[in-house]
């Protein structure tokens, strides 16, 4: 991995369009190895969308998407998986595996196999995965007989077997209970702190604020702001892309709830 404050990825006016439908609108991002990005913002906003486009799999219209220095779509296939660990938000599976097995899928940019196949040190990286996203305990389980939450830290196991230095997570607290949530965003603070670039779509504000270095809020495709925590969730920027204000016990409350007088 390169060393932390070297710059990562770049967004420079990025515009992209889905079925006719403008989806990013003259986005300009830059995210740096060492940082954990936060992406917010109201459903619709833009946060998958910009992720995609950032892996490759949505192709900008207009502007320009750089990889550690190299437009996107000029890595292969392979450099890209090698280069970008991939959460997506969709991670149905068609049949079922041992948990181990899925982890194991982080590995096949490197010539993986299924986890009883592996060579010593990949199998080795899946199981320090695995670890890191509280789930050994599930190796041996068939997926499909898992929870929800179960699956979810399998899929951040495999993820993180990948040792990519770039990770890119699309809500990866989803179906999580409140521990493992907190489990979740501290492996991909310490990802970033181990000098991965980390940049994540979520909806929990207090989790963003408490664990991002850069908060990006997007609103209908426009960035509205890329900052630190403190200046991205100002009182403006919550009440105008989403509608709250925040209460003195560090929650939130709907401005349209809020009688005259308050």
């Amino acid at each position: 991995m390169s060393e932390a404050g070297t710059t990562s990825i770049v967004l420079d006016h990025v515009n992209v369009k889905r079925h006719g439908v403008s989806v990013l609108d003259d986005v300009s991002l830059v995210a740096e190895r060492g940082q954990l990005t936060a992406l917010v913002g109201p459903n619709g906003a833009g946060k998958s969308s910009l992720i995609k486009t950032l892996l490759g799999l949505l192709k900008a219209e207009s502007g320009a998407v750089w990889v550690d220095g190299a437009p996107v779509e000029m890595l292969s296939a392979k450099a890209r998986a090698r280069a970008m660990a991939y959460l997506p938000q969709d991670r149905s599976l068609a049949w079922s595996m041992t948990g181990g097995d899925l982890a194991a899928l982080g590995r096949f940019a490197w010539g993986g196999a299924a986890y009883d196949r592996l060579s010593h040190d990949d199998r080795a990286q899946v199981d320090l995965a695995l670890e890191q996203a509280s789930a050994s305990h599930l190796k041996d389980r068939l997926v499909h007989d898992l929870s929800g939450g179960e699956q979810a830290r399998l899929h951040l196991a495999r993820a993180l077997a990948s040792n990519a230095p770039i990770l890119l997570a699309d809500e990866p607290i989803a179906a999580l209970d409140p521990r493992h949530q907190l489990e979740a965003m501290a492996v991909l603070r310490r990802q970033a702190d181990q000098s991965a670039t980390v940049i994540c779509a979520l909806h929990d504000l207090e989790l963003a604020r408490r664990h991002a270095d850069q908060i990006a809020v997007l609103d209908r495709g426009r960035l509205r702001i890329a900052a630190g925590p403190c200046q991205a969730l100002s009182d403006e920027i919550l009440a105008e892309v989403f509608g709250v204000r925040q209460t003195r016990s560090d929650g939130f409350e709907i401005l349209e709830a809020l009688s005259p007088s308050s």
